[in-house]
C-alpha cells in the first residue's frame, strides 16, 4: 500500500503525517441513518466489489465514503433517496448512466446517482475500474 501513515484521531490513511485532510472519526454506517434503506444494499454491492482491489483503502468524512488508491478515485455520498457517486475518467463519457461530467484538473469527473441494486450494472463497475486504475 502506498500509505505511510494512518492519522492517530480519525484512522484515515494519508500518504504523509502533514497531508490536510478533514481529520473527523465517523462511523460509516451513520451516514445512512435516515436514508434510503436499498442505499445500504447499493453500497454493500460496490464496496463487496471493490475492497479487495490491490492497494484500496476507505474512508468516511461526515458526508461521504472515499476509496483511495494512490489518489483518491472514488467518492460515494448517500443523499436521501439515492447515492452520487463521483469518480474519475481521462476522458469523458456520454453513457446515459452519467449524471454530471466535468472537467477537473485534467481529468473528467463524472457523476452518477443509484437508488435501487437494479441500477448497478456492467458498466458502472467498469467506470469504478477505470477510475481506479487512473491511479
Amino acid at each position: 500500500m502506498m500509505y505511510l501513515h494512518t492519522c492517530p484521531i480519525c484512522e484515515r490513511p494519508l500518504k504523509s503525517p502533514n497531508q490536510w485532510h478533514n481529520c473527523v472519526k465517523v462511523n460509516i454506517d451513520d451516514l445512512f441513518k435516515g436514508k434510503k434503506e436499498e442505499l445500504v444494499y447499493v453500497f454493500d454491492q460496490i464496496l463487496a466489489e471493490i475492497i479487495d482491489w490491490e492497494g484500496v483503502a476507505a474512508s468516511a468524512t461526515q458526508n461521504c465514503i472515499v476509496f483511495v488508491r494512490t489518489q483518491t478515485f472514488l467518492i460515494i455520498r448517500p443523499m436521501k433517496k439515492e447515492l452520487d457517486i463521483k469518480f474519475y475518467l481521462p476522458e469523458k463519457n456520454d453513457s446515459e448512466q452519467i449524471f454530471k461530467s466535468t472537467l477537473y484538473g485534467g481529468k473528467w469527473e463524472h457523476h452518477i446517482r443509484l437508488s435501487e441494486l437494479e441500477q448497478l450494472s456492467d458498466e458502472v463497475f467498469s467506470f469504478l475500474r477505470k477510475s481506479y486504475e487512473m491511479f
